[in-house]
């Protein structure tokens, strides 16, 4: 908070983006994104959003409940076998985590 505070006092003090950025080691990106929040929103839009980070996997539980599934699904009766996109889709339903279908891949080494 005490960055983005100094960088909108600079700005108010006539400073550039691009001064602010090199005098307080940042990128011109943020300055221009807390520049504006300050702009639309007055002191409350530097105010630190929540910090998502990764998304989380599935837990070593679920991947338990998981393991499962994969042997019954992995060949069909009809001869099919056991694709990513349904594994994706599945994982997602049955514990809403959403994976890219080429990391459901990696799941399963």
């Amino acid at each position: 908070m005490r960055t983005r505070l100094l960088a909108v006092s600079h700005f108010v003090d006539g400073k550039s983006p691009t001064e602010i950025a090199r005098f307080l080691k940042v990128s011109r990106t943020s300055v221009n994104k807390w520049i504006n929040a300050y702009l639309n929103d007055g002191l409350e839009g530097l105010n630190e959003g929540k910090h998502n980070g990764h998304p989380k996997g599935l837990t070593g539980s679920q991947l338990r409940r998981l393991k499962p599934f994969i042997i019954k699904s992995a060949v069909k009766p009809d001869g099919g076998k056991l694709q990513g996109k349904y594994m994706k889709n599945s994982i997602e339903e049955e514990f809403g985590v959403i994976y890219q279908k080429a990391h459901v891949y990696h799941l399963l080494h």
